[in-house]
């Protein structure tokens, strides 16, 4: 299972061989969301990562219109999306989170991603 960038895009594929034959294959590469059994097998074997916004959100709306750029979400939701960013952090696969880290970011955004596991340096894990 794969999750990555390119050209701007979120992509995933899932890469599988068949041990009685050892012929292999590449599973539907595709971009944006992975289905949710290819998400929780990349939680599952590489841990959740968790985004943060750092500081003072200099613009509310440019946060709302990144998330629902990349989520194609509502206004009501992306709302509290971003109360979540802006407090306890969003939490998903490492790709997703560099991902909305760069959207952020092109917006004048600033956010760091961790192991969601781990605390950021000065901060305390929620």
């Amino acid at each position: 299972m794969n999750q990555f960038i390119d050209r701007g895009q979120l992509w995933w594929d899932a890469e599988a061989s068949c041990a009685s034959c050892g012929i292999g294959w590449c599973e539907h590469p595709d971009s944006g969301e992975p289905p949710e059994d290819v998400r929780s097998a990349l939680l599952a074997a590489h841990g959740p990562s968790r985004l943060r916004v750092v500081g003072p959100v200099p613009n509310l709306v440019s946060v709302l219109k990144v998330l629902r750029e990349v989520w194609e979400v509502p206004l009501p939701q992306a709302r509290e999306l971003a109360d979540e960013l802006t407090h306890a952090g969003l939490v998903g696969t490492l790709a997703e989170m560099e991902f909305l880290q760069t959207r952020l970011r092109g917006r004048g955004v600033a956010a760091e991603v961790n192991l969601a596991g781990q605390s950021a340096p000065g901060s305390a894990e929620v």
